[in-house]
């Protein structure tokens, strides 16, 4: 088998893929999903199985309950009822149980207090999965360098192992949502201050930020004012899910800043979520990746 008919093959797998992320409300059967890869229905969930390491009615079932996981613990509105019907499931008792198997925590209590680490163990298969056709690939044609503006932001600190961001993002929403400070009207930001793979977790360093010129007033909630400063930037744009940036960060580090000729400025790497999961469906979420240069 040639390298091109290798790709071809591959193509048409991740076209099923992205199908179920842009239809996780549809049809996703075995039949359905067969014809998008125009494969044969007798073999196509061998085919499926073999490529990705799981069946393929546990892998849609894994993308709707990623989506359920998200909506319960950042959603602002939906009952867990809704949340149910939405991953599939005709009867809440029967996703309450299967969310329980997979997280170890009943959807009521997940939305109180979400787990990190069991979220971190229930998705490892799905992403290990999806990395095997989805994973993407960077070009220095896809760099762009901007000279941006300073943006002062409202900060809250996230200290400690990163298995644990889920419980500080969620302060930081409901602070938001207090101060009326949204996403759509205030850009959303990240300041990754170490690297994850060189620095013990209870010692990483990140800052959640909101956009915003008004005074940060004294809250419970250890939200402070601060201020990403303006510079230029090396930006590359990254498209899906943004659950890993490591891979972008390594190819600006690794392949394009020793080719550019460009020097880092005194600033850490960081990013501007532009468009959300679960808002936007997991393939269409936008993430800009900023590296400061002098």
């Amino acid at each position: 088998m040639t390298e091109a008919a290798i790709e071809r093959y591959k193509a048409r797998l991740r076209r099923v893929l992205d199908h179920i992320d842009r239809h996780l409300d549809g049809d996703l059967s075995l039949a359905a999903l067969s014809d998008v890869a125009a494969f044969s229905r007798h073999h196509f969930h061998r085919q499926f199985s073999a490529a990705l390491g799981m069946p393929v009615h546990r892998y849609v079932q894994l993308a709707r309950m990623k989506r359920a996981a998200y909506r319960l613990a950042f959603g602002k509105s939906g009952s867990v009822t809704e949340i149910a019907l939405e991953a599939g499931y005709e009867a809440p008792e029967g996703f309450a149980r299967a969310f329980r198997r997979l997280f170890g925590q009943l959807p009521s209590e997940f939305r109180k207090s979400p787990g990190g680490e069991p979220w971190l163990a229930a998705f490892a298969p799905f992403n290990q999965a999806r990395s095997k056709l989805m994973t993407p690939e960077y070009h220095a044609d896809q760099v762009e360098i901007r000279e941006m503006p300073g943006t002062p932001v409202a900060v809250m600190e996230h200290r400690g192992d990163p298995a644990r961001i889920g419980d500080t993002i969620r302060r930081f929403i409901a602070w938001r949502r207090g101060a009326g400070l949204p996403p759509s009207r205030s850009a959303t930001f990240t300041v990754f201050h170490d690297d994850p793979r060189t620095t013990p977790p209870g010692e990483c360093r990140l800052d959640l930020c909101a956009a915003t010129a008004r005074a940060v007033e004294p809250n419970g909630d250890g939200v402070t004012a601060g201020l990403i400063p303006g510079g230029r930037c090396a930006v590359l744009r990254v498209t899906g899910s943004s659950d890993d940036l490591e891979p972008a960060a390594l190819f600006l580090y690794r392949d394009w800043l020793p080719a550019s000729g460009e020097e880092p400025r005194d600033f850490p790497l960081y990013c501007q979520r532009v468009r959300f999961f679960p808002d936007v469906p997991e393939h269409e979420a936008v993430t800009d990746l900023f590296l400061p240069l002098r």
